[in-house]
């Protein structure tokens, strides 16, 4: 995973940021400066923590479990071919 982990934080990234708090069921007021979801939203409602995501996120050679590929999979709203 260590050879994959830049990229994959790289494509969690990405996507992150497409998806609006709205679409992944969360209700916001006011104005936002972040576009898509942030770190902490993104953490929440995967249920794990927000160093978790950070850390995958900047590549380091952590090794997520399949359940949590499948809840950011799930929560980011990947296509069949994304996941």
């Amino acid at each position: 995973m260590t050879g994959n982990a830049p990229l994959l934080g790289d494509f969690i990234r990405r996507h992150r940021r497409k998806v609006t708090p709205q679409q992944a069921g969360l209700s916001i007021q006011g104005r936002r400066r972040t576009q898509g979801l942030r770190r902490e939203e993104l953490a929440l409602l995967c249920g794990i923590s927000s160093t978790w995501v950070t850390w995958i996120e900047q590549g380091r050679p952590v090794q997520p479990s399949t359940a949590v590929l499948d809840r950011l999979s799930q929560t980011l709203q990947l296509s069949e071919a994304e996941r």
